[in-house]
């Protein structure tokens, strides 16, 4: 990620003022999951990741895409633009940004109890969160549904 310090001053005070306009928004209730070890575990990724099959996300997307369990990073691309997002971890290392083989890991060590068969990915750079309300349930639904007790969130 590129400091503020590293921009030209006008693309710096352009971000500055993006972020103090961002609305506040306050914590919702805490839930208690079961220990970890009884729990089945899902990514939720903001880095615009998507199977290189599905519609690529489009600036201000707020919509998800859908990442199976038991895929294969080879099938995996981001079209999350900016001209601050630096691609090179994920593509040393896709798990910098979707850490799927360290949560099947953790299964396989008996320090989760499972790893959820599907994960979701949306667009990072949302200017106004609210607008992912109707679509962040949708996915809370479906992350119910499928019996996930703790959701990893992997801001980028």
């Amino acid at each position: 990620m590129v400091r503020l310090s590293d921009l030209h001053p006008s693309e710096a005070d352009h971000m500055l003022a993006r972020a103090a306009a961002m609305p506040e928004i306050s914590p919702g209730p805490w839930i208690d999951p079961p220990p970890v070890t009884e729990s089945t575990v899902a990514i939720i990724s903001t880095a615009g990741m998507h199977r290189r099959s599905d519609e690529r996300f489009r600036p201000g997307s707020v919509d998800y895409r859908i990442i199976p369990g038991d895929i294969d990073f080879a099938d995996v691309v981001l079209s999350h633009i900016s001209a601050n997002f630096d691609r090179s971890a994920f593509q040393q290392d896709p798990n910098i940004m979707f850490p799927l083989d360290r949560l099947r890991e953790l299964a396989g060590l008996g320090e989760i109890a499972g790893v959820s068969t599907w994960h979701y990915s949306f667009m990072g750079a949302q200017p106004n969160p609210a607008r992912l309300e109707k679509t962040g349930e949708e996915v809370g639904r479906l992350l119910a549904a499928d019996g996930v007790d703790v959701a990893l969130l992997v801001p980028v």
